[in-house]
């Protein structure tokens, strides 16, 4: 199995922070700034014309660093990620599936005006994305009331639901030779690595800049490789945040 990790593009909630480096006035599930929507299309010409490449030069597609060729992609609930993740089933012509728990840290929240207490929201809704992302696959279980509608995410759940998703992900394509894509978070991000690698508690961050890909490899022994990470030659100068 290979594994590619896509970070969401720029969001409203990352350029509120770059511009004043506060959380104040934050969404709980915000959209994609104009800078998002430009590196998520530009993301997904990026895959695209590396698989023409790779299938036109009869290219190995398992060895050759360049090739993406995906036959899953999953996505985050979280509208930035879906966005994001369109721009790539568009320009790929390959489903979109939502997968609930690949959410970033702290699931959908607002932060209280006094006591900066997080309060959990309800997140999207079904007929939400049924308007609004027609081509997104959705788990069975989402509803009108919302996929979130829970308080905020502790800190100690977070590793535990990066092993769930590490365990998901390996029963289901874990000895196959597919390739997948998920489109989720920084938080998480780091949450995942923890769980591959078996890290305990973080010391570092692990940089990754919005629509930025991490590719790693599952050997048959066990083995986890990380081929390369936070990659972002399909964007501009202008375009890295």
């Amino acid at each position: 199995m290979r594994l590619y990790f896509i970070r969401h593009g720029q969001s409203e909630n990352n350029a509120l922070w770059e511009e004043t480096g506060s959380n104040r006035g934050r969404s709980d599930d915000p959209e994609l700034t104009k800078i998002g929507h430009e590196q998520a299309k530009l993301l997904g010409d990026f895959l695209l014309s590396k698989d023409i490449e790779v299938r036109s030069d009869g290219q190995d597609a398992q060895i050759g660093r360049d090739s993406f060729l995906f036959t899953h992609l999953y996505t985050s609930l979280m509208v930035r990620s879906v966005a994001t993740g369109t721009y790539i089933s568009n320009a790929l012509n390959i489903p979109l599936v939502g997968w609930p728990e690949i959410h970033e840290c702290g699931g959908i929240y607002q932060e209280g005006e006094e006591d900066q207490a997080h309060i959990g929201r309800p997140g999207k809704t079904r007929s939400y994305f049924a308007s609004y992302y027609q081509g997104l696959v959705l788990p069975e279980t989402l509803t009108d009331e919302g996929w979130w509608n829970r308080p905020f995410e502790s800190y100690e759940n977070r590793p535990l639901r990066a092993q769930m998703v590490f365990e998901m992900l390996m029963e289901r394509h874990g000895k196959s030779d597919a390739h997948i894509a998920i489109v989720s978070h920084g938080g998480f991000y780091m949450e995942l690595m923890r769980v591959m690698f078996r890290i305990g508690e973080p010391q570092a961050w692990y940089l990754m800049y919005n629509t930025a890909v991490s590719r790693f490899d599952f050997r048959d022994n066990g083995e986890v490789v990380l081929v390369y990470h936070n990659r972002t030659d399909h964007l501009p100068a202008r375009l890295i945040t």
